[in-house]
């Protein structure tokens, strides 16, 4: 595998930035052009491996719903298994659920229940950390089903918005994010 800090270079190089969006004030980073370059999105997978090396891990937990696009191909890589979470409504069967505060608001977020097994070892994956809301709702549904968080693993962070306070495990965030929104 690469040397982590060029793999970062070369990723940070592939972010794109849309200022005011989806609202006035936002500075958007867009990670998706990473998927466009197979090269680079091996580079985003072997990143992640690289800090998991030496850890048990049984389940990868993505995030509806950009952790959809890189938990799968991690979970592969590392043979283990790959369980979303997502909003309600969208999985069939008996469901963990809990609800969670965002910034205007409340929604809930869900997994299905039996589909890990107790005492296992699991990593929570997102694009981006931001509040934190969403990432501790999947860490209480994690817990309700017996298991363990190992980790959570995010591509950025928004350092000022405090996120990581919300979580009960250690965090790796593979890029700097902002440090603060567009004045």
């Amino acid at each position: 595998m690469s040397d982590i800090n060029e793999i970062k270079r070369e990723l940070k190089g592939a972010l794109r930035q849309f200022p005011n969006f989806p609202s006035e004030g936002i500075l958007f980073e867009d990670f998706l052009p990473i998927f466009s370059k197979p090269e680079l999105f091996q580079k985003l997978i072997d990143a992640f491996k690289i800090q998991l090396e030496g850890k048990k891990v049984d389940y990868i937990v993505g995030l509806e719903s950009r952790g959809f696009l890189f938990g799968p191909a991690l979970a592969l890589s590392l043979g283990v298994g790959f369980i979303p979470a997502r909003k309600p409504g969208k999985l069939p069967g008996s469901v963990y659920s809990v609800e969670f505060q965002k910034e205007y608001g409340s929604d809930k977020l869900e997994m299905q229940v039996g589909v890990i097994e107790e005492g296992s070892n699991v990593v929570i994956v997102d694009d981006i950390l931001a509040t934190g809301g969403t990432a501790a709702a999947a860490e209480s549904l994690v817990k309700k089903s017996g298991a363990n968080v190992l980790e959570f693993l995010f591509v950025m962070e928004l350092d000022f918005l405090k996120g990581q306070s919300k979580l009960g495990a250690p965090v790796y965030t593979l890029l700097t994010g902002q440090e603060e929104e567009l004045k």
